[in-house]
C-alpha cells in the first residue's frame, strides 16, 4: 500500500470514528445505564428516533471492519467494498439527522459535523477504490527474451567497429 493510501485511510477510519463518537455525544437518547440506579430509568425514544441507534451501531460496525481491514493491510479490492459499505451506512446515519433534527432535537453541530465526516469518508472511498497504476504491458524483446538495447553501463571498452581515438561513444 502506498504512503498516500494508509494517510487517506487513517484520515476516514478517524472520521468514522468520530462519527460514531459524535453521534453517541450528541444523540438525543440517553446512554445506556451501565448499573441499577436508585432512579427510574429514562423514557426510551419512540417513534422515528428509536431508529437512530440501529443505524449509529449499523455504521460503527461497518467501521470496525474498515478499521481490521486497515490494520491487517488487505487486499484493495475488499478494502474497497468495505469502505463502500461504511459509505453508505454513514450516508444513512446523516439523511436521518437531516430529516429528524426537529423531531429527536438533535443539534446543528451534530448534523455539520456528521456532513463534513461524510464528505472526508467519501474523499477516501473514492482514493481507495481508484484504479491502482497499471502494470506494464509486455514488449517484443521481452517475450523473446532479448537482451536490452546498448547503453554506456553494458557496452565493452575494446577494439571495435565504434571505438574512436577518444573510446566507445555509446560509453559516453
Amino acid at each position: 500500500m502506498n504512503r498516500s493510501l494508509v494517510v487517506a485511510m487513517g484520515l476516514a477510519l478517524a472520521a468514522g470514528a468520530m462519527l460514531s463518537h459524535a453521534a453517541l455525544a450528541q444523540s438525543p437518547f440517553p446512554p445506556a445505564p451501565q448499573q441499577s440506579s436508585p432512579f427510574p430509568p429514562p423514557p426510551q425514544p419512540s417513534g422515528v428516533c428509536a431508529n437512530f441507534p440501529k443505524l449509529r451501531d449499523e455504521a460503527k460496525a461497518k467501521a470496525e471492519l474498515v478499521s481490521a481491514i486497515g490494520k491487517k493491510h488487505g487486499d484493495r479490492k475488499d478494502m474497497c467494498a468495505a469502505v463502500q459499505n461504511f459509505t453508505a451506512a454513514e450516508d444513512k446515519v446523516v439523511k436521518f439527522l437531516e430529516d429528524n433534527k426537529v423531531a429527536c432535537g438533535v443539534p446543528p453541530q451534530a448534523v455539520a459535523q456528521a456532513k463534513t465526516m461524510h464528505a472526508n469518508t467519501v474523499k477516501f472511498r473514492d482514493t481507495v477504490c481508484a484504479e491502482g497504476p497499471k502494470p506494464k504491458v509486455p514488449t517484443l524483446s521481452d517475450a523473446i527474451g532479448a537482451p536490452p538495447a546498448e547503453t554506456g553501463t553494458n557496452t565493452k571498452t575494446g577494439r571495435g567497429t565504434l571505438d574512436t581515438l577518444t573510446g566507445n561513444p555509446l560509453a559516453k
